[in-house]
């Protein structure tokens, strides 16, 4: 683990435009921004990237924008600061109607025309361009790396005071254990549930997109049996800034990594094959109209399953041929 960490290990300050610009060559590059309801933050992203990636250097050749049932202005901000917008919906059309992120990210690889393609979460605040150009620099300068992740501090900004790395609750309470335990090939990867990542085509094609938050969690352990650890790599991008989620919600997002692991367990034989775990996650909220009577709290019961959707490369047949706008 030591000794990949040290060389499959940069920072986003080692891959400036200009020399990606040169090392590009006759590559295509996509960026891809999956989007539910982040009017307030994905128009300044878009923004950057075409500014800084597509005028002033052309490094970027598209950014797509996948509006994922947004209800609020997502779609017409994204389309107003320059990014091309696709549905969800529309790019998944005739097949199963599937929820959350990792549907998204496979509708937009599927409009995706890039040889190499870019993720990037659309709830980041004071976004820099070196989000992208760190994630490419490995790709584009060495043809050994198929896929990388990025990392980052990740300040906790209380009412009082901001703790610098509490951020990454769920990687250091349960994801990183987890994946020590079954997958320690994987445990230098300092965030391994991080949302910016980028790979080349025809690998990204050849996986599962897991729904809801299992998508990172299954990517990394399938990309680790699919092309092995060293073609993985990872850059520091410094520091991300976003919006927080409550204890709560980070319990079914822990709930869902979970059953993402136990299937790829299952996969392995290291599980009861045939087992289904529940898929309801029972929780506790304080007060309310329907708290039970010496609990003071109400029983909250979650449906935290995920699903997946066939990678890319074995429905390709059934996606629509152009893209759709949404």
């Amino acid at each position: 683990m030591e000794a990949w960490a040290t060389y499959r290990t940069s920072t986003a300050d080692d891959w400036p435009a200009g020399r990606l610009l040169g090392a590009k060559g006759a590559s295509r590059v996509s960026v891809v921004l999956p989007a539910r309801n982040e009017e307030a933050t994905v128009g300044a992203i878009v923004s950057t990237i075409r500014e800084h990636l597509m005028d002033r250097v052309p490094l970027v050749d598209e950014l797509i924008v996948v509006d994922s049932r947004s209800t609020d202005r997502t779609a017409q901000v994204a389309r107003a600061a320059g990014a091309e917008v696709v549905g969800q919906d529309a790019m998944t059309r005739g097949l199963p109607r599937l929820a959350g992120k990792g549907d998204a990210l496979w509708a937009g690889l599927a409009a995706a025309e890039g040889d190499v393609v870019a993720f990037i979460d659309a709830d980041l605040r004071e976004f820099r361009p070196h989000f992208v150009t760190g994630l490419l620099g490995p790709l584009l300068t060495d043809p050994g790396v198929e896929f990388v992740k990025g990392f980052y501090h990740r300040p906790l900004v209380g009412a009082t005071s901001v703790e610098p790395d509490g951020g990454g609750r769920v990687t250091e309470l349960m994801a990183r254990p987890l994946l020590n335990l079954f997958w320690p090939e994987l445990a230098g990867f300092v965030q391994p549930l991080a949302g910016e990542y980028a790979g080349r085509r025809e690998v990204l094609e050849r996986v599962p997109f897991v729904t809801g938050y299992g998508v990172e969690t299954a990517m990394l352990i399938d990309l680790l049996d699919l092309v092995g650890l060293d073609a993985l790599a990872q850059v520091d991008l410094g520091e991300r800034k976003h919006r927080h989620q409550d204890t709560a919600a980070l319990g079914r997002m822990s709930a869902q990594i979970m059953l993402t692991a136990w299937s790829r367990l299952q996969r392995r034989g290291w599980a009861a094959p045939g087992t289904v775990p529940t898929p309801l996650l029972t929780q506790f909220r304080r007060g309310g109209s329907e708290a039970l009577p010496n609990l003071d709290r109400e029983i909250v019961v979650n449906d935290v399953s995920v699903e997946e959707r066939p990678p890319l490369a074995e429905l390709r047949h059934r996606v629509p041929r152009r893209r759709v706008p949404a």
